[in-house]
């Protein structure tokens, strides 16, 4: 096991992506902090993982919690993977309020905990990987501000390269965009909603979008990126398997 992947930070590590991420850096014999606000599933998760995984009950857009828990644990890894599920609706249906719900936590968190690795800062070859979405490069019509707070976190990645290479720190900043699918609690929104906008059944339009992506190739996909000292910038993740950004 490289040297960074002995400690790793999982945000939203309660359900969905989170918990396959963190089941699969616990099967490589990675010890996992998992951050999420409900705690009784971060202890179902501890009881699903064992001891490898460590419950941390808070809402992961503080930056006073992301240095803490740098601070305390000196992870080598950290997945940026917390986020709101989008408001599904039209813009013209959208208030602010429903609209910005993806930049006040999926951006304001990954904004919180770059600032924090670079400012501890995470120790040379340490790997930053954020989760954006494919939406980031097409578009949302029907989730309000969720696309663009994906690309923005696509920006955050490449601010935080920038400043470890100007400062040397030797951290290695990804980004994994998955297209939509419906075995997590966004993408299975997605589904539901431009499904009834199509004016097809749910299962037409989840079998249209075939091979489906998996919660087990999110797992397996963050390790071999976080492995992988060579690994380009940025990545997509469809039912299909890895491929770069162009």
């Amino acid at each position: 096991m490289p040297d960074h992947l002995q400690t790793a930070v999982v945000t939203g590590a309660s359900r969905g992506f989170g918990r396959a991420i963190a089941a699969a850096l616990v099967a490589c014999g990675t010890h996992v902090i998992g951050i999420a606000r409900n705690g009784q599933e971060l202890h179902a998760v501890r009881g699903e993982l064992g001891p490898l995984f460590t419950p941390v009950a808070a809402d992961a857009v503080g930056e006073a919690l992301a240095e803490e828990v740098i601070r305390t644990h000196r992870p080598g890894l950290l997945v940026l993977n917390a986020g709101a599920t989008p408001h599904m609706a039209p813009v013209h249906e959208q208030t602010w309020e429903t609209f910005s719900r993806n930049w006040e936590v999926d951006t304001r968190h990954v904004f919180a905990w770059t600032g924090a690795a670079l400012r501890a800062p995470l120790k040379p070859g340490s790997v930053v990987l954020s989760m954006s979405s494919g939406a980031a490069l097409g578009g949302s019509p029907l989730s309000g501000g969720y696309a663009s707070a994906k690309a923005a976190i696509r920006y955050l990645r490449q601010y935080g390269a920038e400043e470890s290479q100007r400062a040397g720190l030797g951290i290695r900043f990804v980004t994994l965009l998955p297209n939509m699918t419906p075995v997590g609690g966004v993408g299975d929104a997605g589904v539901t909603g431009y499904a009834a906008r199509a004016g097809v059944a749910r299962e037409a339009f989840v079998e249209g979008r075939q091979p489906i992506l998996t919660l087990e190739q999110i797992g397996k996909a963050v390790v071999e990126l976080a492995e992988a000292p060579d690994s380009g910038p940025e990545y997509r993740v469809d039912g299909a398997g890895l491929n770069p950004v162009d």
